[in-house]
C-alpha cells in the first residue's frame, strides 16, 4: 500500500489511525491508492497490538422512530471526522439485551460506547468500568451522571410544558406518558410533569393517567376512548410527539377540534411536529445538537484522554404553536 500511494509506512498508518495529522494532499494520494488497489487492512492483526479499530458501538432503545434515527445520524457526522464508524444496535428497552449487546461490541474491540439514557443494569456499568472503555451517555441529562453525559434535563422538559398549559388557563388535565419501566427519559418527563401540577394544586384523576405505548395508533385509540366520556380533559399533555401526535389524530376522529375543544401538547419536537395541523406545541430537546457533541465528547475521550470532556446539558425550549389554546378562548364557541 505505501508503495502504491508512494509514501511511508508509517504515513499510511496515520492516514487509517489519525488522517487529521496529514495534509488534505497526501489523504488525498493515499486515498486515491486504497481505491485503485482495492486495500483493505488487517483489522484482527491490529487490534492484537492495541491499534485503534476505528470503530464505536452505539446502543438505542429502538430504530422505530425518527428521533433516534436523527440523534444517531448527527453522531455518525460527528465522529466520521476523526474517522470512526458505528456499530448500531437496539435493544428494545430491554436491559438483559442491552448487557448481552455490549459485551458483543466489546468482543469486537470498539473504541467507545455510546450508552442511551442514564439508567442501566449494574452489569452494563461494571463491564464498561472492567474494560476501561471511554463511555459517554446520551440523550438525558444529570451532574450526577456515573459517566459524562450529553443531553436534556428530561425533569425540566416536563416542568416547561406543564407550566404552559396552567398559565393557558387549564385545570382539567389528562396526562398521556409512556411506560417508565426502562427509560429514565420518561420518568423524568412524567416526574416534572406532576410535581409542576401537584405544585399548582392539580391533582390528576387516575382514569386520566394514562399510559400508551410509543405509538400514534395507540395514543390515538386511547385519546379516542378518553374523549368519549361524559366528562372529558380540556387539555393532554403528552410524554413525547409521537403520543401528542396520535391524540390529536384521536381528537379529531372523537369529532372534537383542537384546541378548540381541546388542547394537546408534546414533548420532544420531533421531524414534522411543526407541519402537522395544527402545528404541535412542544418542548424541543434538541437531537441533532446532543448528537453531535455527543460524538466530540467521545472522539476526545479516545483520542486524547487526558483531556476527556465533561458532561453537557443540551436546554430544552418551550414552542408554542398551535395545538394548545387558552380555555378562555376555547370556552367562547359553547
Amino acid at each position: 500500500m505505501a508503495k502504491a500511494a508512494k509514501v511511508s509506512a508509517s504515513t499510511v498508518s496515520r492516514y487509517f489511525n489519525h488522517p487529521e495529522l496529514l495534509k488534505s494532499d497526501t489523504r488525498k494520494r493515499i486515498d486515491s491508492a486504497v481505491r485503485r488497489t482495492g486495500y483493505i487492512r488487517n483489522r484482527a492483526a491490529q487490534t492484537i497490538h492495541g491499534i485503534r479499530s476505528g470503530t464505536i458501538g452505539v446502543l438505542v432503545p429502538t430504530l422505530d422512530h425518527a428521533i433516534f434515527a436523527e440523534v444517531v445520524q448527527a453522531f455518525s457526522d460527528e465522529v466520521a471526522k476523526q474517522g470512526f464508524t458505528i456499530l448500531l444496535a437496539s435493544h428494545g428497552y430491554d436491559p438483559q439485551r442491552e448487557y448481552a449487546i455490549l459485551r458483543k461490541m466489546l468482543e469486537h474491540r470498539v473504541d467507545g460506547i455510546v450508552l442511551t439514557g442514564l439508567d442501566h443494569d449494574e452489569a452494563v456499568f461494571q463491564l464498561i468500568d472492567e474494560q476501561e472503555i471511554p463511555t459517554v451517555l446520551m440523550w438525558n441529562y444529570s451532574q450526577t451522571a456515573r459517566y459524562p453525559c450529553v443531553g436534556t434535563d428530561n425533569e425540566l422538559a416536563g416542568e416547561l410544558i406543564a407550566k404552559h398549559v396552567l398559565d393557558l388557563g387549564h385545570r382539567d388535565i389528562a396526562c398521556m406518558l409512556p411506560p417508565v419501566i426502562g427509560n429514565d427519559r420518561a420518568n423524568a418527563r412524567h416526574t416534572g410533569v406532576m410535581r409542576t401540577l401537584n405544585a399548582a394544586g392539580i391533582s390528576v384523576c387516575p382514569e386520566w393517567q394514562l399510559t400508551t405505548v410509543y405509538s400514534i395508533s395507540a395514543s390515538k385509540r386511547d385519546t379516542i376512548d378518553l374523549l368519549s366520556k361524559d366528562i372529558r380533559p380540556t387539555a393532554i399533555i403528552c410524554g413525547n410527539d409521537i403520543l401528542a401526535t396520535g391524540a390529536i389524530y384521536g381528537a379529531t376522529a372523537a369529532g372534537l377540534s383542537v384546541p378548540d375543544d381541546v388542547s394537546v401538547t408534546g414533548i420532544g419536537d420531533f421531524k414534522g411536529a411543526s407541519e402537522i395541523e395544527p402545528s404541535l406545541t412542544t418542548v424541543r430537546i434538541p437531537a441533532k445538537r446532543i448528537g453531535r457533541e455527543t460524538g466530540r465528547t467521545l472522539a476526545s475521550a479516545i483520542i486524547t484522554p487526558e483531556s476527556t470532556k465533561s458532561g453537557l446539558h443540551c436546554t430544552p425550549e418551550l414552542l408554542k404553536r398551535s395545538s394548545a389554546g387558552r380555555l378562555l378562548d376555547r370556552s367562547l364557541n359553547f
